[in-house]
């Protein structure tokens, strides 16, 4: 079918926005004439133009008559650029075939509206799913204002994520850790306990692949990061969030240019969802947890996961004391377990990466 078949050119496009666009979404536009592309774009970078807008372009005196393709639904109102209805109208296209509505309430069906008032034929839905997959960042940021929030684990068969001694370097082959890279790129924040710091030193910004860096997250509720860390010198931004750090320790920290942050919740703990909702107002649309064990666990136990990625490579660890994946308490019984829908698996060299989203069993 002609449409998927465009549509599948959009939907490539926009990718090629990744880790550029956030808080926006990815969206990718092909102009289509005869049956022969003759314009496309896809949005660049936050606060630049629009993919429709660089098709439209690109397509110049071939737009009248053609049938525009677009991701996601064409905005309507005014914010970093004008609206893209009014220009898709002026460049008197005949058709556009849209992936899916823009969830956005400034746009939400009203955009679709606009084009089918001035004439112009509408269909919906055309790869609808791939194109809310490409976009289940923005989804989840622009309807709750929480950011999405995509817990990546590195184990061994035998679900440990280092040794008894602590030694984790490197559990995972080449591919999979350049896709950790990827996933960074595509992140606005990346996440980590203090304990991960301290074992490990991790830069935690996009080296093997080209991008931006995320802004770096520690979580560290008694102040016991070491001022020597790498990520506390390499001047990519860097936060400490904690609960009752030191004041001293703070000031030696932000002499450091490294943000702290300060939400206390029980027993001495961070308050992670004071923390997801403050990232959110900061407009962070998103966050990558990478470690650890125990990071981890707070995350699932307050049911904060919104997608999980375990990269397994072929190897077993053994050990009653070597670390397990997730720590924490557990569940009791296999009945309590939480179960992933929509589960993918690629291969990453001789590494395995598992994919999919937690089905929560009581509301969050």
């Amino acid at each position: 079918m002609n449409d998927e078949k465009f549509m599948r050119v959009a939907l490539k496009l926009a990718q090629k926005g990744q880790g550029a666009v956030n808080p926006n979404p990815l969206v990718g536009a092909v102009v289509v004439k005869d049956g022969i592309i003759v314009g496309q774009g896809y949005h660049q970078k936050y606060g630049g133009p629009h993919a429709e807008i660089t098709a439209l372009e690109e397509a110049g005196k071939d737009t009248p008559g053609a049938t525009l393709y677009v991701t996601l639904e064409p905005c309507c109102h005014h914010g970093q650029t004008p609206p893209c209805t009014q220009q898709v109208i002026v460049a008197e296209i005949r058709r556009v075939v849209i992936a899916c509505r823009d969830p956005n309430p400034l746009v939400n069906g009203k955009g679709i509206a606009g084009l089918r008032k001035a004439g112009i034929e509408v269909t919906e839905g055309v790869l609808e799913e791939d194109a809310r997959h490409a976009n289940e960042i923005f989804f989840k940021f622009i309807t709750t204002g929480l950011p999405f929030v995509h817990l990546k684990l590195a184990t061994s068969l035998d679900g440990k994520i280092a040794t008894r001694t602590g030694d984790s370097k490197w559990i995972t082959g080449e591919a999979s850790r350049t896709e950790a890279h990827r996933l960074r790129r595509k992140y606005s924040a990346v996440l980590v306990g203090v304990g991960t710091v301290i074992a490990d030193d991790p830069q935690l910004t996009v080296r093997n692949v080209s991008g931006r860096n995320p802004i770096r997250v520690v979580l560290d509720a008694e102040g016991v990061i070491p001022l020597k860390a790498t990520l506390l010198h390499d001047g990519a931004p860097a936060t400490v969030v904690t609960s009752a750090m030191p004041e001293e320790k703070e000031v030696a920290l932000r002499s450091l240019s490294t943000e702290v942050w300060r939400f206390p919740g029980e027993e001495g703990r961070i308050d992670l969802a004071a923390l997801l909702k403050h990232l959110g107002e900061k407009q962070l649309d998103s966050v990558l947890i990478e470690g650890g064990s125990e990071t981890a666990a707070s995350f699932l136990e307050a049911r904060l996961v919104d997608k999980v990625s375990i990269f397994v490579a072929p190897i077993l660890l053994g050990g009653r004391d070597a670390v397990p994946a997730v720590g924490g308490i557990g569940v009791e019984c296999i009945s309590d377990a939480t179960p992933l829908r929509n589960v993918g698996v690629e291969r990453m060299g001789e590494d395995i990466h598992i994919y999919g989203y937690p089905e929560w069993k009581t509301a969050r």
